[in-house]
């Protein structure tokens, strides 16, 4: 019997606020299929993820899971009632032979399954939250961004797991290293469509733009027909009007599929822009220390950073990089030593718990109600960069539509509290800016965007971030938090830190690459095995070669998202064989396993 898909959706449409998000969307999941799915903040990524994992009943369309197909969601805000412990609410479900599987999470992802819910901080909650899956282990995980609040020793962690695992599963995230490090297939969401490409992240931007370029070159060669026939209609329809109706009709046509085409919501228009330069040292601390009770965070820390420095704080969960963010910038003193600020500085602050915005307020009300923001007796305007600006149109620039700014910011998404919170502080001019966690939420196209505009700053920048591939594009300087009160200053990003520490690659294979089955040499002596077994082990690795080779060509097949209605018959077969020949690979490597072992115990 053939086996079908381990999800399928069909023809699904939905529609918020009177705008369709989806409409007549097709998707289909594969056993061990590893997905990222990216897209614009607001595309629909997580609501689509909830379709997948049946939360969100769509409009119309079906969604088929495979009979005796298990899913597992991993949302971005889980709900804990009724649970005492994060432990309770990770083991939910288990047998209570399985709950160990929570604890080793616990370990790997840093958090006590002893703490109380009521208690426990939103990264704790989320982490207990992706504990849970990983303990759970369904045969499809979706991951709604599982980075955000992790530090890089987590994600790494995270990452060796997932390139282990051989569950199938789908995420959504920012962070460009892990999607490249874990990932096969990609699907994008533009627009309301879903495209799939039969490859991981890596290479996705190259091909998203490519994708672009032609849909503006398809569209300019239309704009021109359009043009041309149009000239034709004014200048001889009077004297060739019986002949050329079906030339008319053509032309009506064409103008309806350009009204048809839906425009590519465009960059963020975010800038930054410097006010009066600040002196060429802007800080200086000379032996400072912090410690809070018998936690030391920093001992004899000293550190000079100059005009223009793009300086990156890392290091684990905990260990004070917002701490000694606040103790460079005069926020907070330091136990002993001193610190020094720079002549002239305008100091601006992106805060990663976006304790700056109000829930309650409105997005017009959050930019309006700010004191250096407000435009005297002007209650729809506000002040950017010392000129004044529309409310509206000011939020447009960050991508937020009208209806948008009446709206409680408390109904927005990670990326847009984000992108409202830049909003703000890039209104005003600044010469120092601050950074704690910029990344969390933001879509790749926002942070490239970021990125750029930090780079062309001619002011200085503080940043703490977990996101390697964001460090590596933008920090000059990396102060490593090592743990134990010790901080190091290393000369430029993630990657530059890693070489001068001289550390050990970072754990997570990109899961493509299985490790070779080393041929066992044959014994001169007893190897513990009868020959039978000899036998079998020595053929083993042909065994396993041909049937990952045999599944690359079957998932090669079945990648085409029309063959179940093009030739039912032919993905039938596709599948059955598929399943087949994975249940059969799993008892291969079990097998090597097995005997491998056997023969070394000899």
């Amino acid at each position: 019997m053939a086996r079908a898909p381990l999800l399928q959706l069909s023809d699904i449409s939905l529609t918020f606020g009177g705008e369709p998000l989806f409409a007549g969307l097709d998707l289909v999941v594969q056993p061990g299929d590893r997905v990222a799915l990216v897209g614009r903040n607001g595309s629909g990524k997580s609501t689509l993820m909830k379709i997948m994992a049946g939360l969100v009943e769509p409009d119309t369309g079906a969604r088929v899971l495979s009979p005796g197909t298990s899913v597992g969601y991993m949302e971005q805000h889980p709900n804990l009632a009724g649970f005492a412990t994060l432990g309770d609410f990770a083991a939910a479900g288990l047998e209570p032979g399985e709950t160990y599987r929570v604890e080793m999470a616990a370990e790997g992802l840093k958090f006590d399954p002893a703490t109380d819910t009521a208690t426990a901080s939103g990264g704790e909650r989320r982490r207990a939250a992706l504990a849970r899956l990983l303990a759970e282990a369904p045969e499809l995980m979706l991951l709604d961004e599982p980075t955000n609040h992790l530090d890089i020793e987590g994600i790494t962690w995270l990452e060796a797991q997932l390139a282990e695992t051989r569950r199938a599963f789908v995420l959504i995230s920012h962070d460009r290293a892990f999607l490249k490090a874990l990932t096969r297939a990609t699907l994008w969401i533009d627009r309301g469509a879903v495209r799939r490409r039969e490859a991981g992240f890596e290479g996705f931007e190259d091909w998203r733009d490519k994708l672009w370029a032609e849909e503006d070159e398809n569209r300019h060669k239309l704009e021109r027909r359009i043009k041309s026939e149009a000239r034709w209609a004014v200048e001889g329809i009077s004297a060739r009007r019986k002949r050329n109706q079906g030339r008319l009709r053509a032309l009506r046509d064409m103008r309806a599929e350009r009204a048809a085409m839906i425009a590519r919501q465009g960059a963020a228009a975010m800038a930054l822009e410097a006010g009066p330069r600040s002196g060429k040292r802007v800080i200086e601390a000379r032996g400072i220390s912090k410690r809070f009770g018998e936690h030391v965070i920093l001992r004899d820390f000293s550190i000079r950073i100059r005009r223009g420095e793009r300086v990156a704080l890392v290091g684990p969960n905990g260990a004070g990089k917002t701490t000694l963010l606040k103790l460079l910038t005069g926020e907070m003193a330091p136990d002993t030593g001193s610190v020094e600020l720079g002549t002239n500085l305008g100091i601006a602050v992106f805060d990663q718990n976006r304790a700056a915005l109000d829930p309650d307020a409105t997005l017009w009300e959050s930019l309006t109600g700010d004191k250096a923001m407000r435009v005297a007796g002007k209650a729809d305007q506000v002040m950017v960069r010392g000129q004044p600006r529309h409310v509206v149109g000011y939020l447009k620039d960050f991508l937020f539509d009208e209806r948008q700014a009446r709206a409680p910011v408390r109904a927005l998404s990670g990326g847009e509290k984000a992108r409202l919170l830049l909003a703000r502080i890039m209104a005003a001019e600044s010469n120092l800016l601050v950074l704690d966690e910029p990344t969390n939420d933001l879509d790749v196209e926002t942070l490239d965007l970021l990125q750029d505009i930090l780079g062309d700053y001619p002011g200085t920048v503080l940043l703490v971030s977990h996101d390697r591939d964001f460090l590596d594009r933008v920090a000059t300087t990396t102060v490593a938090m090592e743990g134990d009160g010790r901080a190091t200053v290393y000369a430029g990003g993630w990657s530059d830190y890693r070489a001068q520490r001289g550390a050990p690659d970072e754990p997570g294979p990109a899961p493509a690459e299985k490790p070779k089955r080393p041929r066992p040499e044959k014994r001169a002596g007893k190897s513990g095995l009868s020959y039978t077994e000899q036998h079998r082990l020595e053929r083993l690795p042909d065994e396993i070669a041909r049937l990952e080779a045999e599944i690359a060509k079957l998932e090669a097949v079945l990648s085409d998202p029309d063959l179940y209605r093009r030739e039912p018959a032919k993905f039938g077969k596709a599948t059955e064989a598929l399943a087949q020949r994975q249940e059969a690979l799993a008892k291969a490597e079990e097998d090597w396993l097995t005997l491998a072992e056997k023969a070394e115990c000899a």
